[in-house]
């Protein structure tokens, strides 16, 4: 049976520090500010000034020819799958990639394709592995027709992919007539991470998207790009997705407010979650990987504590954590203070206290 969101649990005080995803955040009055006075007009119909300013200045920022406004970031995964793919044809992901574990199967529903997984640390695969999956045609075996990365990969710790890397696996894919498609939900993590412009780190991908409910601070929305030709066939799906917006100006004006004052504070994020990291490999007891940007995730196997069970004690103190795969994973944004991190450590350490 399918379970709608669980809400917090019974008696539990409001959440004060909020280190359950980016996704959490809430837009500041400035950006409310800036989406009240957006000008307005039917998207579907074209008619909307802010969305398109918004998409002419994403195609740029990335360095592709067009861009779709969307609701959501899964909706660009998944549109854009649809307009690479046929059915019966496979994609080539890491076994841990958001399109194949977070998306509710939606590439084979929709799509009637496969995704074949590739093993990796960190959530991402290796140049050699990418071409020991590649297949000659045969009638036997699908055809191959997309290779997907995810930059940040989200289960590997918010991992950032070297663009050498990036580079290397989109010259194999299209050597080998594949196309490219990059997963680009916290890319602009990567870049403040990397001092790597995000048009330069997606320059091998036919296809890219950028998701600003996350640390950038929207309430909604994300963007996809790609060619002329792409976007059109992106825009049909989400047309028959029910993507199609009427005045998403308001949205789309939070997201131009994130670009202009959300990009460059992400490097607050990512010296917090290493603050963060630190306190939390003093603790005994306690396992934690080194975080690349805005994730981190850590285990607590000598403590005596369930994971879960950790989860609940600190929600009930008003700090939330998310529990992914057995993993613990705390996740900096916006709306996390230096101050908080101290004291979200000494509520975990008391936590653990109890035994």
């Amino acid at each position: 049976m399918v379970h709608a969101p669980e809400r917090p649990p019974e008696g539990a005080p409001r959440v004060r520090i909020n280190l359950y995803s980016d996704t959490q955040t809430k837009p500041t009055p400035a950006m409310l500010d800036a989406m009240m006075r957006a000008e307005v007009g039917d998207e579907q119909h074209g008619d909307d000034p802010t969305v398109h300013a918004l998409c002419d200045r994403m195609a740029a920022l990335m360095g592709k020819e067009a861009a779709v406004f969307m609701p959501s970031g899964t909706m660009c995964n998944v549109a854009s799958t649809l307009v690479h793919c046929r059915p019966g044809e496979e994609i080539i992901a890491h076994e841990t990639a958001h399109i194949l574990t977070s998306e509710g199967g939606a590439h084979a529903a929709l799509g009637s394709v496969q995704i074949l997984p590739l093993k990796g640390p960190r959530g991402m695969y290796t140049p050699d592995s990418l071409r020991g999956a590649l297949r000659g045609k045969s009638r036997h075996t699908p055809t191959q027709r997309l290779v997907e990365v995810e930059q940040t990969a989200n289960t590997g710790g918010g991992a950032v992919w070297a663009k050498s890397t990036l580079d290397e696996i989109a010259e194999i894919a299209h050597g080998a007539g594949l196309n490219t498609h990059m997963d680009g939900a916290r890319l602009m993590n990567a870049c403040v991470a990397a001092g790597i412009a995000p048009a330069e780190m997606a320059a091998g991908y036919d296809s890219v998207w950028l998701d600003f409910t996350k640390g950038l601070g929207a309430p909604l929305g994300a963007v996809l790009c790609g060619s002329r030709d792409f976007i059109d066939e992106a825009w049909r799906w989400k047309q028959r997705l029910g993507g199609a917006m009427r005045q998403a100006g308001i949205c789309a004006a939070g997201c131009l407010y994130a670009l202009d004052h959300n990009i460059d504070r992400l490097a607050e994020d990512h010296a917090n979650a290493k603050t963060l990291a630190r306190g939390l490999a003093q603790m005994e007891g306690v396992e934690v990987q080194d975080p690349d940007t805005n994730l981190v995730f850590f285990t607590i196997p000598g403590t005596g504590v369930a994971a879960a069970d950790l989860v609940k004690r600190l929600r009930m103190e008003g700090v939330a954590l998310s529990l992914l795969g057995g993993r613990l994973r705390a996740c900096t944004h916006l709306d996390v203070t230096a101050p908080m991190i101290e004291d979200a450590l000494t509520t975990i350490r008391g936590a653990l206290a109890k035994g």
